[in-house]
């Protein structure tokens, strides 16, 4: 599929990766602006495509009392404004059925997580919304298995699906993207690397999950250089205090010159 096909996108003629970043969830408009507006600011100045990225609830959670969202509407409503502010086109993850057609009045791209991408019904739902899919690979599943992933899109009447790599489980608590799984995808659909939940590390006894976010560059690079087409990134002002995955996120204020170093790879490997 063409990126052309996204409301609102630019820079579409670039020849650069496209990149898919934001907050972890929605925490508040405020938060989501701030994120929005320093991360649109960039992308146009590198002319990097960019795809506004939150949750607007918190499904798949360790524990009980984690936090979920500020409410459905509320947050939908929240990811609409910074649509409209900004103009760019939205992302977010949907859990169940009836999350497909309430979340596509308000974003441009409904994402499948990784735990659910087998969910035949959910993928169903998402593709027949017309709105672009992005299937993440589960952390359990082959890359040649997102092949039948990306056919139940195209099996109910949508060519647009992306695939998403964020990792491998590789024991109990950690996280390792296999990259010859990269160009294998790509047979099937563009192929984007999810650089910030490659480098978590579940399972902790605690709960909360744990991540390597000083890889965070070394990953992106890889990816570049594996040639994906494009990039996924939860970033933040303050990964510290961040309601979900702060442990894996990026520091906003690191973004610009990771994105301007990753851009300056994409060239030397589009020369080759």
């Amino acid at each position: 599929m063409q990126l052309d096909v996204i409301p609102q996108i630019k820079h579409t003629k670039s020849d650069n990766f496209f990149l898919l970043a934001g907050p972890c969830a929605i925490e508040g408009e405020d938060m989501a602006l701030r994120i929005a507006e320093r991360v649109v600011e960039i992308t146009n100045k590198l002319e990097i495509p960019y795809v506004f990225k939150g949750s607007f609830k918190k499904a798949n959670r360790s524990r009980i009392d984690s936090f979920t969202g500020i409410g459905d509407e509320k947050a939908l409503k929240i990811l609409r404004k910074v649509s409209e502010t900004f103009k760019v086109p939205t992302v977010t993850d949907i859990h169940e059925v009836s999350d497909a057609t309430k979340a596509a009045e308000y974003v441009d791209v409904l994402q499948i997580p990784a735990f659910l991408v087998r969910q035949t019904d959910l993928v169903v739902a998402a593709a027949k919304t017309g709105k672009v899919v992005n299937l993440k690979k589960g952390q359990f599943m082959s890359p040649e298995s997102m092949q039948h992933a990306v056919r139940k899109v195209s099996d109910s009447g949508s060519d647009k699906a992306w695939i998403t790599d964020r990792g491998t489980m590789f024991g109990y608590q950690d996280m390792v993207v296999d990259f010859r799984g990269i160009p294998t995808m790509k047979q099937y659909a563009p192929v984007v690397l999810d650089v910030t939940h490659s480098l978590q590390q579940p399972n902790q006894s605690s709960g909360v999950t744990g991540g390597r976010p000083a890889l965070i560059g070394t990953m992106a690079r890889a990816g570049i250089a594996a040639g994906v087409d494009g990039l996924f990134m939860e970033t933040h002002f303050d990964p510290a205090n961040a309601k979900s995955d702060g442990a894996n996120m990026l520091d906003l204020s690191l973004l610009e010159k990771l994105l301007a170093d990753l851009a300056t790879l994409r060239k030397a490997v589009n020369s080759l």
